[in-house]
């Protein structure tokens, strides 16, 4: 990202807003390497692109892959190897240690990893023949000595000797940042592996065996190696907090018949557990099937919008709108991160895009740097709630709930515009009392010719326009990504045939966190469906509202945001609604209420100390320390967290009922917000 800053009488222009971050443990690729991966992340992203519009790969390639039953693929053999393609890249792209300027390589650990590269090709084969066997005949079953022998012994053992031993071997194993890693291919193999034999075996009766004691026994050491590699690669792509939290419902699976009251669960085998983990009742569950389907797609249009450099005119466009008030960089960080939050799905990720370049300058104009960082964590938090996109956690919440994805998106108004209004009357209250001016006119962009180019919110317009004429999300969405295309002819960044491969290529690296999070998430949201956990909550709920019904509500707030701290909003929301919303729902409240209720405050976690994601990642640009920041951030959006009790007594506020009662709910909000913030 470039912009002159340093001078006073310089005028700010902001280019590469859109350039992606680069993460400490991600690989830099070169020549061959750079092509190979490349190519990989395209096809993944344009497959997935042509599946959803119903192109068939028999159709368009002439290709018939073995001992996948059918074209377009099976649901479940789709999601599965929607993870394996994210597990394979992230591998590849991802390493199991951070880089740093002192490493040295480590090529003995190397040639261990070429030794555990045979278990895992084994184990490949051995799928290899048991769909030889299937396809001549053999009824495949649980029972059968000799196929439950084969089954540990050919295939479980080697793939468990491989991807635990590569695991392992990944966080002490260091190569060269441009190299691809032998230990990361193994760990690639072993995700293959995995997926060939759900693919294979689920394709026989036994697809219905899962959970009970016939099912074979490779099924759950396949899912137990799936859940290994997803949670591996979780680590390196988001951290250690959704891990850690998933890690304790694995834990809770075993021990739950040990505990007292509502945490009391019956006794599970691991063999029962696993072999239902790796179905529809978990990693394959909605929030798998929400990746695979509307989030791969709203980022391949996100990433449609980079390649046109939407992103640069919209920060230019906030800071055209707004640099002049009073405290400018601070009004110019909230409107630039709800504009990025249409097009963003994390809130690190618009801190990271848009803070690189108005914490300087809120430094520049007198905010101390705890305060710049919490001002730039509090507005980019709010892009998860800002429609159309949301943070993808609109499209899970249209998968569980079966509202349609547009209601929610329209519901999201009002709830948006308060956080945003709340955190502006905060950030102006602050400039007034230190008298900060605004930026002079001509530091700023032109807005005259800014105006000019309003043009390229086209995309954005489609977009919404297309779900208000209840076209489905995926047409929409792929309407809008090639309004995109079109649109960046009218700019200098005109999209060819190269550009649109390359857009597409990034599109395949920028799905890896989010697939990732979600098939995470899914393991979690496996544990409460196994178990029950989330009916006992439910019930847990059910007593305290007897008591008072407010008193739940703040209980299922802190339930929220503690399960949020630490996580991407999409696997926080997963999680809290499985656990909470159903109780809520049971209360009495609409679907639509409760489960907004539950994902707004899995939104705002991200800046509720102590882990507060977007405060952290603030910090790291202000030089402030995190914990200060984050409860900067907090004291900043204070007046937000009041608004889904807002709503939550007046659904005019999610835009149920006449425009009367929307209109005037809506006005009367923003007065209380206005004087809760002055408070």
């Amino acid at each position: 990202m470039t912009s002159n800053i340093q001078d006073d009488d310089q005028v700010i222009h902001v280019e590469g807003i859109d350039e992606e971050p680069v993460e400490t443990n991600r690989r830099l690729f070169t020549g061959p390497n750079m092509a190979i991966v490349a190519t990989l992340s395209m096809l993944y992203a344009l497959v997935h692109m042509l599946a959803l519009n119903g192109v068939s790969i028999y159709e368009w390639t002439g290709m018939s892959l073995p001992f996948l039953p059918s074209f377009p693929v099976e649901t479940w053999n789709f999601r599965i190897l929607h993870v394996a393609g994210a597990l394979g890249l992230g591998f590849i792209l991802f390493a199991g240690r951070m880089f740093s300027e002192g490493d040295k390589e480590t090529p003995i650990l190397g040639y261990a990893a070429y030794l555990l590269m045979l278990p895992a090709l084994y184990s490949l084969f051995t799928v290899f023949t048991f769909a030889q066997q299937i396809s001549g005949g053999a009824m495949w079953n649980g029972i059968d000595k000799s196929i439950r022998f084969h089954e540990i012994w050919s295939y479980g053992v080697p793939l468990m000797v491989a991807t635990l031993g590569s695991i392992v071997l990944s966080w002490f194993h260091t190569r060269e940042r441009a190299s691809i890693s032998s230990v990361d291919v193994v760990l690639a193999l072993c995700a293959a592996s995995v997926a060939a034999y759900l693919i294979v075996i689920f394709g026989t009766l036994m697809r219905n065996s899962t959970g009970t004691s016939f099912a074979p026994i490779g099924i759950s050491i396949a899912a137990l190696a799936g859940v290994s590699l997803i949670m591996e690669l979780t680590r390196r792509v988001a951290g250690l907090a959704l891990v850690v939290i998933a890690a304790v419902f694995l834990i809770y699976v075993f021990t739950g018949q040990y505990l007292p009251s509502f945490l009391n669960s019956p006794e599970i085998t691991w063999t029962r557990f696993f072999s239902q983990v790796y179905t529809d009742a978990g990693i394959l569950g909605p929030t798998t099937a929400v990746s695979s389907t509307y989030i791969i797609l709203f980022i391949i249009f996100a990433a449609f919008l980079q390649a046109s450099k939407v992103g640069d005119y919209f920060v230019n466009f906030a800071f055209a709108a707004t640099g002049r008030m009073r405290g400018g960089p601070a009004k110019v960080a909230i409107f630039a991160s709800g504009l990025m939050g249409m097009i963003n799905g994390t809130s690190a990720g618009n801190v990271v895009a848009t803070g690189s370049l108005t914490i300087p300058l809120m430094k520049k104009v007198g905010y101390d740097k705890r305060t710049a960082g919490a001002v730039e964590a509090a507005a980019s938090t709010g892009g998860q709630i800002m429609p159309p996109i949301m943070g993808a956690g609109a499209f899970i919440m249209a998968e569980v709930t079966g509202i349609p994805y547009a209601d929610i998106a329209t519901a999201a108004i009002i709830p948006a515009i308060l956080y945003f209004v709340s955190i502006y009357f905060m950030v102006d209250f602050e400039a007034a009392k230190l008298n900060m001016k605004g930026m002079r006119a001509d530091q700023l962009p032109k807005f005259k010719a800014l105006a000019k180019q309003v043009y390229l919110f086209l995309p954005i317009i489609i977009l919404i326009t297309a779900l208000f004429m209840n076209y489905s999300v995926i047409r929409a969405g792929t309407l809008a990504t090639a309004a995109a295309a079109v649109v960046s002819w009218l700019t200098p960044y005109r999209m060819n045939l190269r550009a649109i491969m390359k857009a597409f290529e990034m599109a395949g690296v920028m799905s890896i966190q989010i697939i990732t999070v979600c098939a995470c998430a899914g393991i979690i949201v496996g544990v409460i469906s196994l178990t029950g956990v989330g009916a006992r909550f439910s019930n847990l709920l059910l007593g305290l509202a007897g008591v008072s019904q407010l008193l739940a509500l703040v209980f299922a707030m802190l339930i929220a945001m503690l399960l949020g701290m630490g996580m991407p909003t999409t696997a926080a929301y997963a999680v809290a609604a499985s656990v909470v919303a159903p109780g809520l729902v049971e209360l009495g409240i609409p679907p639509l209420t409760a489960h907004f209720f539950v994902f707004y405050f899995a939104v705002v976690s991200a800046i509720t100390p102590p882990v507060a994601l977007a405060s952290y990642a603030a910090a790291g640009i202000s030089g402030a320390n995190p914990m200060e920041t984050s409860v900067a951030s907090f004291k900043i959006g204070i007046a937000a967290f009041i608004v889904p009790f807002m709503f939550f007594y007046n659904g005019a506020l999610l835009m149920q009922g006449d425009w009367v009662n929307i209109f005037r709910a809506g006005v009367t909000a923003v007065v209380g917000v206005y004087l809760l913030s002055s408070a």
